[in-house]
């Protein structure tokens, strides 16, 4: 997929991110993962390549350790245009459309707001007769 620019033979350790940096250099960074904190250090240069960067293209440190690029997708992939087609007209016979019903005049024009219903009243509590209290059965007393 990609062409090698030059050899650098870098080794790599596990936990760094390797990346050519503004300079043309392969440059290494700490990966920092979730829940570390602190991890974060400065980038630092493995090796001097000095490569000169074009302009679409992605340069990268390959499994070889060696700079390669790639050249950049842009704007995805290009579609093929649709043809127009040619459709010739039908003489089909048409149906017609179902008869419309006769509306009865009505005035919709001037039509009232619906009134607001009043909210609705509490019933007077029905005046019951209080219920007769049932008497407790007397205690025998014992002997």
């Amino acid at each position: 997929m990609g062409q090698k620019v030059a050899k650098a033979s870098v080794k790599r350790e596990k936990g760094f991110l390797y990346f050519i940096d503004k300079d043309g250099d392969v440059s290494k960074a700490p990966m920092v993962r979730g829940g570390q904190k602190g991890r974060r250090g400065r980038p630092t240069k493995v090796a001097k390549v000095g490569v000169k960067k074009e302009s679409g293209y992605l340069y990268y440190v390959d499994k070889q350790g060696d700079v390669s690029r790639a050249k950049m997708a842009r704007g995805g992939q290009k579609r093929k245009k649709k043809a127009k087609r040619k459709t010739a007209k039908k003489t089909t016979a048409r149906r017609k459309a179902p008869a419309k019903k006769k509306s009865t005049a009505r005035k919709s024009s001037a039509r009232k707001p619906a009134k607001k219903k009043a909210p609705a009243k509490k019933k007077a509590a029905s005046k019951k007769k209080p219920a007769a209290k049932k008497k407790a059965p007397a205690k025998k007393k014992r002997r």
